[in-house]
């Protein structure tokens, strides 16, 4: 007998199932995970950070599928439909897949002499990983959602975790120093299994926590870097781990300068883990040459050039403004901005302010989301006033922001959809919606 008939019935009762929506600790989906018995055959990647992780696991995936391996990927958030958090095989898990894996973690959790609940996070990833664990695939990823010591993807034990970037996000959880929040980062290394960490200035409680416990670690610039070839005719670059040189790479299909690092994590974890998951150049140049994320400084096709990025604290603004600077010359550039309250919003706009002429903010959907108004207000405190050159204006959702900003864009303008999961969201069903 099922509990709920569809896949949105659950969903819409594990957004209240727990009484608050983050619950950082491991005690609870433990026990589950236990009744559930839920094992992995196969090698385990787990990739936490601050920015960057998608993109990482979305590479790691299209390199390992590439090499002809059964790949399960988890990420987190979604866009557009929850099943983007489930592929298998490089394709997304229908309703259908993801109903009977659901039923059992409800079961699971059921089956306890005390019965806990578990955040809307926590049951969705472990529905996933049991959902994985009935595949008999050769690799799983899973993006951590947050932190990463006390986060839901720890409770398994990783055979190779990989750490992206570290910077200020989620104080409240994770702390407000780089010191902090990489100590949780580092909380899914496990000790004599790699630790690959991508950030060129890793903070010394990483690595610290990471010989303390006897990881394997990967220090970018120390056992692995990229070597940029310009200059020469094509574009190409090298990669150079520990034994392992992979020269005269494409760039990698993902825009954006912070991809080379990206990749250059993903193919190190690869390096690490040749024993098990053997890799060759050339499925290397093919999964760097197909690798898709939406969202990711994505840049649509046609004029004006409109680019959707999910980019939401100040080291991704600052990353998205490197970006946009290295474009080219645009007349004016429009901004479709909507961000959560608790993000460093001033630090946001501080990096990106410089590339942007014309705000149109937006309200989003959910209370942690900041109104258009204290956007306007944070813009005007920043110096921004309406003129033939810059103007703020307000709108009731992105859709609605991103109509007016088509509207008023010549066509050699550029649109930019940043801030949240959420705006970049909002503006993709819009679109869809316009073009199916």
């Amino acid at each position: 007998m099922s509990t709920f008939p569809s896949l949105d019935a659950w969903l819409t009762h594990l957004e209240t199932a727990h009484p608050v929506g983050i619950d950082m600790g491991l005690g609870r989906i433990r026990q589950v995970k236990d009744a559930l018995q839920l094992k992995f055959e196969c090698p385990i990647f787990t990739v936490g950070g601050t920015n960057g992780k998608g993109s990482t696991c979305a590479i790691l995936e299209t390199i390992l599928l590439k090499a002809g391996y059964r790949v399960g990927c988890h990420t987190s958030p979604h866009l557009l439909s929850f099943n983007e958090r489930a592929r298998v095989g490089g394709e997304q898990v229908s309703d259908a897949d993801l109903l009977p894996h659901f039923e059992a973690v409800e079961a699971a959790r059921l089956s306890l002499a005390q019965p806990v609940t578990l955040t809307y996070f926590e049951f969705t990833t472990l529905a996933i990983m049991h959902l994985f664990a009935s595949r008999a695939l050769d690799a799983v990823i899973f993006e951590v959602g947050l932190g990463g010591r006390l986060d839901a993807v720890n409770v398994l034990d990783t055979d190779c975790a990989i750490v992206t970037s570290i910077d200020i996000d989620h104080t409240e959880y994770l702390g407000d120093t780089r010191e902090k929040i990489a100590f949780e980062k580092a909380g899914i290394f496990r000790p004599g299994k790699p630790a690959i960490c991508a950030d060129p200035m890793p903070p010394k409680t990483l690595v610290d926590h990471a010989e303390a416990i006897g990881a394997d670690l990967w220090l970018f610039g120390r056992d692995f870097r990229y070597e940029g070839q310009a200059g020469s005719e094509r574009q190409q670059w090298t990669y150079a781990g520990r034994a392992q040189r992979r020269p005269a790479l494409a760039y990698p299909a993902l825009r954006g300068a912070n991809q080379l690092i990206n990749t250059s994590a993903a193919l190190a974890a690869l390096e690490a883990m040749r024993d098990r998951v053997p890799v060759s150049a050339q499925d290397i140049r093919l999964g760097i040459a197909n690798v898709e994320l939406p969202g990711r400084f994505q840049v649509l096709p046609g004029k004006p050039a409109v680019i959707l990025d999910v980019g939401h604290n100040p080291h991704a603004a600052a990353v998205l403004a490197q970006n946009l600077g290295s474009m080219g010359y645009f007349p004016y550039t429009y901004a479709v901005f909507g961000a959560m309250r608790d993000k460093d919003i001033a630090g946001v706009l501080h990096n990106i302010s410089g590339e942007i002429d014309h705000w149109c903010v937006t309200d989003l959907p959910g209370t942690r989301a900041a109104s258009a108004v204290e956007l306007e207000a944070a813009l005007r405190a920043a110096g921004v006033e309406d003129g033939p050159d810059s103007s703020v204006t307000r709108y009731e959702s992105p859709a609605a922001a991103f109509e007016d900003a088509l509207k008023r864009a010549g066509e050699n303008d550029r649109i930019i959809v940043f801030g949240s999961f959420l705006t970049v969201a909002g503006v993709m069903a819009w679109r869809k919606l316009k073009h199916s």
